[in-house]
Order: structure tokens, then sequence, then C-alpha cells
């Protein structure tokens, strides 16, 4: 058997989704860095303009989320940007690092020698084109770009520009199709799973590509398909899942670590009889592992925490596992955070030869925090997680009306001024202090559910100051948010 490694290139190509988000804060070269030395194949990117025109790298259009900078970023010169902290609000240890200027994103060294980095550079409005075109003809080593964006007049003036561009969409539709082939669009790509539509299925002239792919088995998908490239936040495991992919050509069998979901249902304070909504828990349950291989290997297990505090109980250190043996493994977990987010994983190092001709991948998956709820015509009462010590109790109530959930702030917990909101699916939407959000068609159909999360953000005892209240993650919509909960039909249950 032939081993590919996991530094070999695309495609699939992997490139890192604002580089390694889940090591080093989205969007800074030591994120970008963080997915290169993970041996990705190259790097995705958000480009905003600051106030004079240079394209810096940020996803959002204000500064808030991501720097300790506040407003537009097109309102900060490029003067200010040198005084702009990047790093800290995501850990200590990255206090300092600055935003990056595109320019310095173009110039990193690529994952192996000889190999130039793949980038894709998301542009989020328009008037950008011509100066990122200006600044990757100036490069003194050619590059392979995809400048990728939602608008379809950026996409078209990349495309004037000698650029090649990539369409962006949720899921694959007709009209995109068409689009792509009458304008000469170099590259699409839809969101995990979006190539499954009837429009995804049928031929397509040009690369077809995925963003944001993480959960293991849409990572075995998109490199069986195979697709030419995906984006990722976890782009050590995406490699890993390539590696075992080119190890295991035509194999058709699951992931082959297979972990639970951990179904949080919050504690009861035995003083008010309430429930309390803390992101923890204890779970008897099993994890799952195969050998994919035909070769027998040793198995190494280990739990890798990423926030909170977890432990695992009955789980062996190390397996070994004959050429396709099965097993599934009793374990108990417990532990958990306040709030959502950094969800632990189960790491897998599958390992085979000797003589110094060890071979080995690392395969994980995340152990998600899962909050369940079963939609239906009456209205149901949803507890708000404490995600401070000392936090008041705090509900909404979520109903079905028609082809619309319906949700309402019913207790504060002490907010003021407050403005709900929903997550369905891909769809995030706000309101006052309800909302309502249009079920997709077919959701009675849809056994497995939906993403869903609802919440409501407040100002705190009459001050200026505003706090967040969640069901569940997913809400805001960002990587560092958590794992949404679970929406169900009625008919489900």
């Amino acid at each position: 058997m032939e081993d590919p490694g996991q530094g070999t290139a695309g495609p699939p190509w992997v490139l890192g989704h604002r580089g390694s988000p889940r090591e080093a804060p989205e969007n800074t070269l030591a994120s970008l860095r963080a997915a290169l030395d993970a041996g990705a194949d190259g790097i995705e990117y958000d480009v905003h303009a600051c106030a004079s025109g240079e394209p810096v790298l940020i996803h959002d259009e204000t500064m808030e989320r991501t720097t300790d900078g506040t407003g537009p970023v097109r309102e900060i010169t490029l003067p200010e940007l040198a005084g702009i902290d990047a790093g800290g609000w995501f850990h200590p240890v990255f206090q300092g690092e600055p935003l990056p200027l595109l320019e310095e994103a173009l110039e990193l060294p690529g994952p192996a020698p000889g190999r130039a980095p793949f980038h894709m550079i998301e542009l989020k409005e328009a008037g950008l084109v011509g100066e990122v075109a200006r600044q990757l003809n100036e490069l003194a080593r050619p590059l392979p770009v995809r400048i990728a964006s939602f608008l379809k007049d950026v996409c078209l003036e990349a495309r004037d520009h000698d650029l090649m561009p990539m369409l962006l969409g949720v899921l694959a539709t007709e009209s995109d199709r068409r689009f792509v082939r009458d304008e000469g669009i170099a590259a699409y790509g839809t969101g995990p799973g979006g190539w499954r539509t009837e429009a995804g299925l049928a031929e397509w002239p040009c690369e077809r590509w995925s963003w944001s792919v993480d959960d293991p088995e849409d990572l075995l998908e998109a490199m069986r398909a195979p697709l030419m490239g995906i984006n990722t936040n976890e782009p050590r495991r995406a490699m890993a899942t390539r590696t075992l992919v080119g190890l295991t050509p035509g194999d058709d069998r699951p992931y082959p670590l297979r972990v639970p979901v951990l179904e949080v249902r919050g504690a009861q304070d035995p003083s008010t009889r309430r429930t309390r909504g803390e992101w923890a828990g204890s779970w008897e349950t099993e994890i799952g592992i195969s050998n994919p291989l035909d070769v027998a290997v040793k198995v190494d297990l280990e739990l890798m925490v990423r926030g909170g505090a977890f432990e695992i109980s009955q789980m062996p250190e190390r397996l070994r596992l004959e050429p396709g043996e099965a097993v599934s493994l009793p374990v108990k977990i417990s532990g958990g955070s306040w709030s959502p987010g950094g969800d632990p994983l189960v790491a897998a190092r599958f390992h085979w030869g000797g003589r110094g001709k060890v071979r080995e991948f690392v395969l994980d998956a995340s152990l998600k925090r899962l909050r369940v709820h079963v939609l239906g015509e009456d209205a149901r009462r949803l507890p708000m997680l404490c995600e401070r010590p000392g936090e008041m109790p705090a509900s909404m109530t979520v109903r079905r009306k028609g082809n619309d959930l319906v949700a309402w702030v019913e207790d504060p917990g002490g907010l003021e001024d407050v403005r709900a909101k929903a997550l369905l699916g891909m769809v995030v939407r706000t309101g006052g202090r309800g909302v309502r959000v249009p079920l997709p068609e077919g959701f009675d159909g849809r056994t497995e559910g939906l993403p869903f999360s609802v919440a409501f953000e407040g100002r705190v005892g009459g001050s200026d100051q505003r706090t967040l209240r969640r069901w569940a993650g997913g809400l805001p919509a960002t990587l560092a948010s958590g794992s949404p909960g679970r929406l169900l039909p009625a008919s489900s249950g």
C-alpha cells in the first residue's frame, strides 16, 4: 500500500478558512500561518477596504467583533491600523497581533519548499477588484488565486481583470449554474452539502468548491466527490481525511471515528426548581472506531479539550484493530462550560508499519453539545443559558404558526430594550421582542431537523451595556459561538 502522506497537494485543495481560526484569531497572519503549518494547501480570507482604499483582512464591515477598534472598516485610516489589536480578543498570547494588509498575506511562504500557497480571497464589497488585481500582477512569483464573492458583479469584474472568479452560494441552484456557464465564471462554491440539490447533481462548466466544510462526514463526501477544493475551519482534520481517501480509493464506508452528540438538558436548581442553562452535563455513551485499511493498525486515543473542563473515563489509550475491524467503546463523559463554544474532540492516531517506516494519520471528531426542540403548534418555553454566575433566569417562547416559526421574549432576565434573534438552518433573523422565520419547504419531512437557536440582546440595568442571552450556540453566527441546537418537526416525535 502506498501512503500519499498528509502533506501531498490536491486536488481536492484544502484551504484554511480565515486561516486556522480555532487555533489563532481569524484573518490574522498568525492564523494563516497556522493553517499552512498544518499542511493545508493554502488559505482563504476576507477583505475590506480601509479609508485610504488598501485591502485589509477582516470579515465584518465593522471592527468591534475581532479587534479592539470601533466603527466601520472603511473609516479606519492606514496609520490607525498600526495601533489596532486583532488578537487579544481571542487569547492573551495573541495580544498585539496586527490587522494585516492584503500585501502581507500574499507574501506568506507556501506549505512546503517550492509550493506556493493557494489563495482564496473573498471580496464582500464592490470596488476592490482593481486594487487586488494590481497587487497580484506586481508579485515576484505567480500564485494560484480564486477571487470569491457572493456578489455577481464582483465576479464579473474579476473576470474582466483576467482573474479567476468564484461565485459563492449556500446551495447550488439552476440560476447560478446558468450564470457561471453564460458568463464564463471559473468556479462556484457552496456551503457544506450544498451540491446535493438537483442543480448540484447536473453538469457544471466550472470548478466545484465548498466553503466551511468541517464535519467529518461532509469532509469525507467532499474528498470522495471529488470537488476541486474546499475551505475549512478544521484544516488538520481535512488534511487527514484527504489522506484517508487517498489510502482507501473506492471505499464508501462512513468516517472511521464515530462520536456521540452530547444532549444538554440543563440542571435544575433545587432552591428554585427552575432549570439552569449551563452548557454542561454527564453522559454515558459509546465511541465507535473502525479500521478502514487493509493492514492491522494500532490506534492511540485521546480527549482534546478546547474550552471548559471535561473528563472521559473507560476509554482505552490504545487499541489494535485488524483490517476492517470495528469496535464500540462504552465511555463516561462529564464536564462542560458556562458558554457555548470549544466542544472537546476525540482524536484517534492510526499507525502501522515498522523498522523505521511507521506510517500514520490522525482523525478527530467533535463531541458536540446539543439542545433539541420539537416544534409544535402550541407555545413552548425555552430556558436561556446562564452563561455567567449569578445571571437571572430568562426564557423565550417558541411556536409554529402556519409555515412560520415564531419566537418571542417571555422573561428577559432583567434586561431592557430587548431584541429577539433566531437561527434556522443558515438563516438568521432579528426582530423586536419577537421574531418570525419562515420554515423551509419540506421541513415536516426532515426527520433529522435543522440547526436552530434563539436568543435576545438587551441593555443591562438601564446602562448602555448590552448583553446576549442564548438558548444554545450558533448565535451570533460566528465560529466561536458554539454549536446550535436542533429543531425537529412534530412528525419526528
